[in-house]
């Protein structure tokens, strides 16, 4: 575009053009960008205007300052989160290992149990939470807060709110940073004879709200992912409504599945499907 018939400030201007280098790769993740004095220079402007490109580009959360000075284009090595295989009853019935470490595996990371903490409490269900467990609200429920970390990096928190009969006395209300015991959570459920058998996940995009922002150490401008997660057993009983709240920056999302085929089931095309229903999954 012709600057003479741009008609965006300058500063918008120049945040634009280094988003496209970031984006293209011609900046590369952890590269320094030149100094606020050589921008100027380039782009023919005041260090003011570029200052704004600069404040610009943080309020995307693609550049961050680092102590010692300068500006840097941020590492954006997201996660993979994995979807229905993150769950595979192989890996907490039979193995050890629950969903972050399999999408850290999947990912080809590093991980420590204690990449996870959490916190136990129990209290009165609220109207959220009292619908997603199938309760009257008001109902004492247990809630499991976790943070779960990389290299010391929040990345996203995960709160599942049980029945009370289902987990008293159980490794789901222990505190101790890390999975509740081997094959997590579900586990336990197994154990108790609740073995999981199917779920929902919702998927919202939302600005976060103050403290979100400060638990998951947020830039400026970034939004977060909500995964509202509904578990059941085979015979429909609820046993556990959880509330995922993910960086946006350091996922992604990957789910692989089956086709379905409503015809040859004898299903017409004309039947809607349940909505969140990830039984074929």
């Amino acid at each position: 575009m012709n600057e003479q018939n741009d008609s965006r400030p300058a500063s918008q201007r120049i945040a634009d053009e280094i988003r496209a280098a970031i984006d293209s790769g011609e900046i590369a993740p952890g590269e320094k960008l030149p100094t606020t004095k050589q921008l100027a220079e380039h782009y023919g402007v005041g260090v003011e205007t570029v200052r704004q490109a600069v404040i610009r580009l943080k309020g995307t959360g693609l550049v961050t300052s680092r102590q010692g000075g300068g500006v840097y284009a941020r590492e954006q090595r997201p996660i993979k989160r994995l979807g229905i295989q993150r769950y595979d009853k192989a890996k907490w019935r039979d193995a050890d290992e629950v969903a972050f470490i399999a999408d850290r595996i999947a990912s080809g990371r590093e991980y420590q149990r204690t990449d996870q903490t959490q916190t136990v409490s129990r209290g009165p269900a609220s109207r959220t939470v009292a619908s997603g467990l199938g309760v009257p609200e008001g109902t004492e429920v247990y809630a499991r807060a976790r943070l779960i970390s990389e290299k010391g990096e929040p990345t996203y928190t995960l709160t599942s709110y049980y029945k009370v009969p289902h987990v008293e006395g159980t490794r789901l209300v222990n505190p101790t940073p890390g999975p509740a015991g081997s094959g997590g959570g579900f586990r336990v459920f197994l154990e108790r004879g609740l073995e999981p058998d199917h779920m929902t996940e919702e998927l919202a995009c939302r600005m976060p709200t103050p403290a979100e922002a400060a638990t998951l150490a947020l830039p400026p401008g970034e939004p977060v992912m909500v995964v509202n997660r509904t578990t059941y057993t085979a015979d429909e009983t609820v046993i556990e409504f959880a509330v995922g709240i993910h960086a946006a920056s350091r996922f992604t999302w990957t789910y692989a599945f089956q086709l379905p085929d409503s015809a040859a089931r004898g299903v017409p095309n004309s039947s809607p499907a349940t909505e969140g229903d990830s039984r074929a999954e």
